[in-house]
């Protein structure tokens, strides 16, 4: 049975909702906790603000904006322990963010100078999925094996409301119930799959066909941190004893464009937009900390300028990684040697060759 209303702790206006049950799971956070909240989610919107402007100015290819979504990934990463292990899309720069990804790894991919950008192992957390929905798969499977090995850890998946439409999805719910998989899905339901609105993609709360799966699900106010923190933390608890796997549908909405090739002027109606800027994260929790005397001059100094300091680094990072050799393009496709890549190798060479000017493509 899923809630009427998403669970919700803390309201636009920065009141205090009443909600015991999920509370408690979050008494910890006092003011240091809360403020370090806040500054996470004001970090995070400059490093997507920051891409965005370099991709306009032709130092990125592409990039796929987090506006309006910040609470979502960063209540949901503060959930993670460091065992843990979070599977992402091309959308999760703030679940990258908490979980130590620099600032300088987190655009080459981005910039089409690398196929990644960092070692997933010494963060927890993957590079980002380009392929909709099959980070659910290896999530799955990544939390079985997990299981079968008796690590007490939580895997979490993150996809949006589109992807749950992908067979990936569905056969990655069905893998984790049939396993009791320890694994958490994680559906930041934004209302738009590029330009196709969730309605299209379930006539019924997307967290109720998780329930059809025979796992529990909840749905939360994804711009509410607090909330996303306590539903997030229960979840992961309980795949880390054995609980098998779970649900989260966060309502969010992205304020943005899919990518940065997107115009979403074309598909959505503006005073939705300007609707859910009322509901936007970051002002709730300032809101919250100033009705609980939480907030100072110096205090906001400190969170601009630890963003202006990851925004410089994040620049620095992308126009400062150097373009791969052609060679590049020929590694690691296998892990050793293959007749099909040594020949596509040299073709390539004679390619290169055939301008007049020779181009290091050799290993």
């Amino acid at each position: 049975m899923i809630d009427k209303y998403p669970i919700q702790l803390v309201q636009p206006d920065g009141r205090r909702v009443h909600r015991p049950d999920y509370a408690a799971l979050v008494a910890d956070v006092g003011p240091d906790e809360l403020r370090a909240l806040y500054q996470d989610l004001v970090v995070t919107r400059r490093i997507d603000t920051e891409a965005t402007a370099l991709q306009r100015q032709g130092e990125l290819g592409l990039w796929a904006p987090m506006l309006g979504q910040e609470a979502a990934q960063v209540g949901s990463a503060h959930a993670l322990e460091p065992d843990d292990y979070a599977f992402i899309s091309y959308r999760e720069h703030a679940v990258a963010y908490c979980r130590g990804v620099a600032p300088e790894s987190m655009t080459p991919m981005w910039r089409g100078s690398a196929h990644s950008g960092w070692d997933p192992d010494t963060v927890g957390v993957t590079n980002p999925a380009i392929v909709v929905g099959a980070q659910g798969l290896h999530a799955t499977g990544y939390a079985m094996g997990a299981h079968l090995d008796g690590a007490e850890i939580a895997t979490v998946a993150y996809f949006g409301d589109g992807a749950t439409s992908q067979g990936d999805i569905a056969e990655a719910l069905g893998f984790a119930v049939s396993f009791n998989a320890p694994v958490v899905f994680f559906c930041q339901n934004n209302h738009w799959a590029i330009s196709e609105p969730v309605s299209l993609q379930s006539p019924v709360p997307i967290a109720g066909r998780a329930i059809g799966y025979g796992m529990p699900a909840v749905r939360v106010d994804g711009n509410d941190v607090l909330a996303v923190l306590a539903v997030t933390r229960e979840a992961t608890r309980r795949a880390r004893e054995g609980g098998g796997p779970a649900f989260i549908e966060a309502i969010t909405y992205r304020m943005g464009p899919h990518t940065t090739s997107d115009d979403p002027t074309r598909y959505r109606p503006a005073a939705e937009t300007e609707a859910w800027k009322a509901r936007d994260p970051l002002l709730r929790i300032r809101r919250l900390l100033d009705r609980e005397g939480l907030w100072s001059d110096d205090f906001d100094a400190t969170v601009r300028d630890t963003a202006d300091d990851v925004a410089r680094r994040l620049r620095a990072g992308a126009r400062g990684a150097p373009d791969p050799r052609p060679a590049a393009l020929f590694e690691h496709v296998y892990s050793e040697d293959h007749p099909l890549i040594t020949e596509e190798r040299a073709e390539y060479a004679a390619y290169l060759d055939s301008f007049g000017s020779r181009q290091e493509v050799s290993s």
